[in-house]
């Protein structure tokens, strides 16, 4: 989806050409549900079909799940972070719960990486548990840039085609999802496991591949004014 008057997109192209550094302080985020049946998604997700839209897609009732979160960006990968209670029972995500995550979980990953927060631009989308006053005040506090919704710059709801875990990593792309259901999962801890193991295998030529793709796509964002992009933007 692009922005009114493609804004949002042109002000990211200017600050990608101004700084052609951004990428290695631009960490992109997002959650995803694993479901052990297979499938991922996420809350508020939206996507492109070339079949029906009105089509019944069928999942197992209740199917066993994990809610993972990660940071994407050139210069690394913050996480994986499972959304967990402490008898590991996956539980969701609230502003409670993101703010305990992005205190002691990121702020410290980022610092063992010798990255300093209030230097980076951080990316998230619009959910509740991220843009609640609270959530706000700590990402304000934590990151030099916000690009969210009440952000520094304003990020455009329904935007897969923007984000690296939305077009890359959980689902467009679907590059995760396809590495941790490549194995032979029975249970949720396997899930977990495959899950931190396909992370920590993505090198630092495909990451920078990825975010050299992302001013290609909001350009074609802006051309197709929001419409069905023709093809998967990302050159292996």
């Amino acid at each position: 989806m692009v922005s009114r008057n493609g804004a949002l997109e042109r002000a990211m192209i200017c600050l990608l050409r101004e700084n052609p550094d951004i990428p290695n302080n631009l960490p992109m985020t997002d959650e995803a549900h694993f479901h052990l049946s297979g499938s991922v998604n996420k809350q508020n997700m939206r996507y492109w079909s070339p079949v029906n839209p009105k089509g019944l897609h069928e999942m197992p009732l209740h199917s066993p799940k994990v809610t993972v979160w990660c940071g994407v960006g050139a210069f690394g990968i913050v996480g994986t972070y499972f959304f967990e209670n402490d008898n590991k029972e996956t539980v969701t995500v609230n502003s409670e719960r993101y703010v305990t995550m992005l205190e002691g979980f990121v702020e410290p990953q980022l610092r063992r990486l010798g990255i300093d927060p209030t230097a980076l631009h951080f990316q998230q989308d619009g959910a509740t548990a991220h843009t609640a006053r609270n959530s706000m005040a700590v990402v304000r506090e934590m990151f030099g840039t916000v690009i969210s919704r009440f952000g520094d710059i304003a990020w455009p709801a329904r935007s897969p085609d923007f984000t690296v875990p939305d077009f890359f990593f959980f689902f467009c792309g679907g590059f995760l999802k396809d590495r941790v259901f490549r194995r032979r999962i029975m249970t949720i801890q396997e899930v977990k496991q495959a899950i931190v193991d396909e992370v920590a295998a993505i090198d630092e030529d495909l990451r920078r591949r990825v975010y050299g793709n992302l001013q290609t796509r909001l350009l074609q964002c802006i051309d197709v004014n929001g419409g069905h992009m023709p093809d998967v933007i990302f050159s292996k």
